[in-house]
């Protein structure tokens, strides 16, 4: 069997899901494709040029004044819509780049998001216990804040009703 009956790849989609997946990838490939799109543009507005000065110098004997640009306008509108189209195509390879580049980040974004949540649920339903505080009273001695332990002074209420 030689290779010419053989196809390439297995799955000739492959190297394309491959792409899909990748996003830096992505944005290479439709790079190149950009490239072609926008040098077939380039040559296509020559040709529209070249076209245009053509068909409008193409006189027949008799014409009237502007006869030779109504013969040669449907030429002219095909070739814009070309070139219009083409300029739709590179802006939106150019858009698409962007947006997968946007989905990854917003994947990534929300893995983060979502065990951030899943992290604050846990703590919410199992706090972590805290210790009590520790009272370093020695025997024999007493703490200066017996009893009272409120403000000495109507100026030190800080906000706090006065009785």
């Amino acid at each position: 069997m030689s290779t010419e009956d053989k196809p390439f790849f297995d799955d000739p989609n492959a190297a394309l899901r491959e792409i899909a997946r990748n996003p830096a990838a992505y944005a290479h490939y439709l790079a190149d494709f950009h490239r072609v799109v926008l040098d077939m543009q380039a040559k296509l507005e020559i040709l529209q040029r070249e076209t245009r000065v053509h068909c409008r110098g193409t006189r027949v004997e008799g014409d009237k004044m502007g006869q030779a640009f109504l013969r040669s306008f449907p030429v002219e509108k095909s070739l814009n819509d070309i070139l219009k189209n083409l300029k739709n195509a590179t802006a939106g390879m150019e858009r698409s780049a962007h947006k997968r580049h946007a989905h990854d980040e917003k994947v990534k974004e929300v893995t983060k998001q979502r065990k951030e949540k899943a992290q604050l649920k846990a703590r919410k339903s199992n706090p972590p216990l805290q210790a009590a505080p520790q009272n370093s009273v020695q025997q024999g001695v007493q703490s200066p804040n017996v009893g009272y332990g409120g403000p000495t002074s109507i100026y030190n209420l800080d906000r706090r009703e006065s009785a």
